[in-house]
C-alpha cells in the first residue's frame, strides 16, 4: 500500500486492522506483570484499618470535586492501555511491559511503606451521568495506594512509549495524560504529591527501559498507521461511555 494513502482510509482500517492477527509471545515479563496487578488489591486489604498518610497541601484543599471530570478520569484505562493498540514491534512492546512491571513494582514499596488514603468525601453531590459515572468510579476503586500514582505514571509511560513510534501520536497522549492526572484530583482520586509521584515514576520506568530503543527501528507502516490505531482507542473508550451512560439511563447502579 502506498505510503500516500489517507490515514482513515478504510484500507488503513484493514491494515491496521491485520495487525492484530500476528501472533505476539507472551513473555515472562508479560506474565509477571499479570501476577503483580492484583496485588494492589491485597496490598489494600493489608493497610486497611492501620495507620494512613494525608499528603495534601493548600492546593489540594483549594480543588473542589467536580464530577464533570470523571469521564476524563474514567479514560485512562485506555489511556494507559493505549500500547496494546500503537505498539506492535516485539521489542518495544516488552520494553514498555518491563517499564510497566517496574513502575507497578516500585509503587507497591511506597503503597506498604507510606500508607495513603484518598481524599474523596462519602458521598457525590447532585445529580446527572457524570455524578453517577463518578459515584461508580469510587465504589469500584480502594480509596488507599495513593501515592505514587499508578493512574498517572501508567498514562505517562504509555504516552511516552507511544512518542517512540509516532510523535504526533505521542504528543496528542501525553496532553492526554497530563488531562488524566488532573481529573485525579478534580475527582478527589488522588492528591497533588500522588500526582507528581506518578510523573517522576513514570520518568524513571522510561528512563530504565524505554528512552534508548530508537526510533527508526518500529517499521514505517506501524509509523504509518499509528494515528489509525490511536483513533480506534478512542472509539473503544467511546463505546465504553456509551454502555455506562446505557446503564445510566436504565436506573442500573454499578
Amino acid at each position: 500500500m502506498p505510503s500516500s494513502s489517507p490515514v482513515f482510509s478504510a484500507e488503513s482500517w484493514r491494515e491496521a486492522a491485520g495487525l492484530f492477527r500476528r501472533s505476539q509471545p507472551v513473555t515472562p515479563a508479560m506474565g509477571a506483570l499479570a501476577v503483580t496487578i492484583p496485588f494492589y488489591l491485597f496490598i489494600a486489604a493489608v493497610v486497611h484499618g492501620g495507620p494512613v498518610h494525608v499528603p495534601a497541601i493548600e492546593l489540594d484543599r483549594m480543588i473542589p470535586v467536580q464530577a464533570a471530570w470523571a469521564p476524563v478520569y474514567l479514560s485512562l484505562f485506555l489511556a494507559a492501555l493505549l500500547p496494546a493498540f500503537v505498539l506492535h514491534q516485539p521489542q518495544l512492546i516488552e520494553r514498555t511491559v518491563r517499564a510497566y512491571l517496574a513502575a507497578w513494582l516500585g509503587a507497591y514499596v511506597f503503597f506498604l511503606a507510606y500508607p495513603t488514603l484518598s481524599p474523596r468525601p462519602e458521598t457525590v453531590a447532585g445529580e446527572g451521568f457524570p455524578a453517577w459515572m463518578l459515584r461508580t468510579i469510587w465504589a469500584s476503586d480502594v480509596r488507599y495506594n495513593c501515592f505514587p500514582s499508578l493512574h498517572v505514571a501508567q498514562c505517562f509511560i504509555a504516552a511516552l512509549a507511544c512518542r517512540r513510534v509516532h510523535l504526533g501520536v505521542g504528543n496528542a497522549a501525553l496532553i492526554w495524560a497530563t488531562a488524566v492526572s488532573l481529573s485525579t484530583l478534580f475527582t478527589k482520586q488522588h492528591y497533588v504529591a500522588d500526582v507528581l509521584g506518578g510523573v517522576v515514576l513514570a520518568g524513571l520506568a522510561y528512563a530504565a527501559f524505554i528512552r534508548r530503543f530508537p526510533r527508526d527501528a518500529t517499521p514505517e507502516n506501524q509509523r504509518r498507521l499509528a494515528p489509525t490505531l490511536a483513533v480506534g482507542a478512542a472509539l473503544a473508550y467511546g463505546v465504553l461511555v456509551a454502555s455506562m451512560w446505557f446503564a445510566y439511563r436504565c436506573g442500573i447502579e454499578l
